[in-house]
């Protein structure tokens, strides 16, 4: 009768022995559950979830180090391609970035920096060797020191892979595996609200003290800034979200401390880069002549 819609097969002298094993069996409401007991069940379910959080939290970091690096960078140009037209090109002022980033890394493959024509006070690392400094941290900044020891935290995510990390914490697996599908600004987003773990931080500042030792740059005008944002984050109580780095980046005075103490006494250190190339990177946005058609906003 499986041809027949809608017809059964009844027994009125009930069911023939050799017909039970053909049957399907009766069900149970609670079916395994029933079996073991309620409160075995939610052991097991409580087992489960804590492990399914263990996974989540840890496996970015035993897996983020196999994901290849041409994935990567495929990702990280969707990012920057959501910024559309706001990278500053104001005179000589990217040749001034090259240069300070060809002074603090020599890494490979190489980092690509840019400067967004945002007033923020932040700069993020983002997918496949891109770094992106919004041009509110420039106006913050003193000096081109200040700027070399927080691009050398960024460049030191990105040769940790932190960046991808934190990418797989924040979107998931299906970001980098799923063909990179779907809304690349949301994944911007994500990047700029992701948070890295402490190893990670500390991990990126020892990075970031070590490429200033080995430019022979002085690491005290970065304890000065980490010192500047910590006293502001602490004015400002839950409202220093929108100072931008601070939101996204710890401070404290550890931080701070570990970059003072990293200065080598009587140290042969010179500037990070020259004072008119510094004078260029501070102008890349105020002197480029397309600022103006730039959007307010892109997210």
């Amino acid at each position: 009768v499986k041809d027949k819609a809608g017809w059964r097969l009844c027994f009125t002298a009930g069911i023939p022995e050799d017909a039970h094993g053909l049957l399907p069996r009766a069900a149970r409401y609670g079916q395994w559950i029933d079996r073991i007991g309620f409160w075995r069940a939610s052991a097991l379910f409580l087992a489960g979830s804590v492990m399914l959080a263990f996974v989540v939290l840890r496996a970015p970091d035993w897996l983020a180090p196999n994901i290849p690096f041409s994935w990567e960078r495929r990702l990280g140009d969707a990012m920057i391609g959501d910024f559309g037209g706001r990278f500053c090109k104001g005179p000589g002022g990217q040749q001034a970035l090259d240069a300070l980033v060809r002074k603090i890394d020599q890494g490979n493959p190489a980092v690509r920096v840019h400067v967004a024509n945002i007033d923020m006070v932040n700069a993020v690392a983002l997918p496949g060797g891109n770094i992106v400094i919004f041009q509110g941290l420039l106006k913050e900044a003193k000096s081109a020191d200040e700027i070399a020891g927080v691009l050398g935290h960024e460049i030191g995510h990105v040769r940790k892979r932190h960046v991808v990390q934190a990418l797989m914490r924040q979107a998931g697996m299906s970001v980098l595996l799923g063909g990179f599908g779907g809304d690349s600004g949301g994944y911007l987003n994500a990047m700029l609200a992701a948070s890295y773990s402490r190893e990670a931080e500390s991990a990126a500042d020892a990075y970031a003290i070590q490429q200033l030792r080995t430019a022979r740059i002085a690491p005290d005008d970065t304890a000065a800034f980490f010192a500047r944002m910590a006293k502001q984050e602490a004015k400002l109580g839950e409202a220093a979200a929108a100072l931008g780095y601070v939101s996204s980046h710890p401070l404290s005075q550890s931080r701070e401390r570990a970059f003072r103490q990293s200065r080598v006494a009587k140290g042969p250190y010179a500037p990070a880069i020259a004072t008119g190339q510094w004078t260029a990177l501070q102008g890349i946005c105020t002197n480029d002549p397309h600022a103006e058609d730039m959007e307010d906003s892109f997210f």
